[in-house]
């Protein structure tokens, strides 16, 4: 490993993630709440499938968006905190650069899709409380296949140029993460060579691509409370709201992390390593656990059919 660390090399054949710098001895205790979260994003999101998919009355477009957004919870966990839990336990910090480009793509490429979900999710929203009386004629099935396959097809292109810059770099002089899985920053400060195509490009990701979503989704909500304050009485302003609580508490369990994690990373260089490499790990995996929470707990038709599930099971 020591040649591999000091001479030059094209593509490395491995790179070695270190799980958490400078937490080392605790991994296997910091191994416990990502385990417990990887477990709850899991079990949450399955029951999530499994309940849009037996009640014929969820089979809407809002649930359909919210099946995207299960799987797409499904997937990003699965491509990146088995291997963390790898690390933590059995110390296995190899990883093969073919292994490290797939996985940085997908938890790029997926972070993105949850993005474009979100505004899907908010333009249902939109037309549910704006425009009510159309919401079956306006979002109809071929529409919110065409949003899905749309939120899919940007997801891929956008995030395809990742792999390839970071597969054209040297590595010169190390080929250690400070990471627990393969990220797009975390391989650009690796490299013998000038990234700032890389890094640009990776601030149009954040802002213009997610950033342009949290505006799309802000018109939607501008909107939509319009119309809920135009309503006449207090009760439904307040049954209408409730109708996007939920949306609207996932949209701050994605975006408001991000954010602030994206500009850590970025410009608060002196914040300890090991804070920035937890924090970062316990935003990105919050949302997948969360959702399914959010959606069980506040969606009264999934809540319904939650209790009818385990009371039959009971009975």
């Amino acid at each position: 490993m020591s040649d591999s660390n000091t001479t030059e090399f094209t593509n490395p054949s491995t790179f070695i993630l270190l799980g958490i710098p400078g937490l080392e001895a605790a991994h296997v205790w910091i191994s416990i709440p990502f385990c417990t979260m990887f477990a709850i994003a899991i079990l949450g999101n399955f029951t999530i499938l499994f309940i849009v998919k037996t009640e014929p009355r969820l089979h809407e477009p809002m649930y359909y968006f919210l099946c995207m957004l299960a799987v797409t919870n499904l997937i990003l966990c699965t491509s990146t905190l088995p291997k963390m839990l790898a690390i933590f336990w059995f110390n296995s910090r190899e990883i093969d650069f073919t292994a490290c480009l797939t996985q940085m793509y997908f938890t790029h490429c997926f972070s993105v899709m949850e993005s474009g979900i979100c505004v899907a999710m908010a333009f249902d929203r939109y037309v549910a409380i704006c425009h009510p009386l159309r919401h079956s004629t306006i979002l109809t099935r071929p529409l919110v296949a065409k949003m899905g396959l749309a939120v899919v097809l940007r997801s891929g292109m956008v995030i395809l140029p990742y792999p390839f810059l970071v597969r054209q770099w040297p590595y010169c002089t190390t080929n250690i993460i400070p990471q627990p899985y393969c990220l797009h920053i975390a391989l650009a400060k690796l490299a013998c060579a000038d990234t700032h195509v890389s890094t640009f490009y990776g601030l149009f990701v954040t802002f213009c691509v997610i950033g342009l979503d949290g505006i799309f989704i802000a018109v939607s909500y501008t909107q939509i409370l319009r119309s809920i304050f135009s309503l006449p009485t207090q009760d439904a302003r307040l049954k209408t709201f409730e109708t996007c609580g939920s949306h609207l508490c996932v949209i701050l369990a994605f975006y408001i992390p991000r954010l602030f994690i994206s500009l850590m990373y970025r410009f608060a260089q002196n914040v300890p390593l090991h804070f920035h490499v937890l924090i970062a790990n316990v935003y990105l995996f919050m949302p997948p656990m969360l959702n399914p929470i959010i959606y069980g707990v506040r969606t009264k038709q999934i809540r319904d059919r939650l209790l009818r599930l385990f009371t039959h099971k009971g009975a």
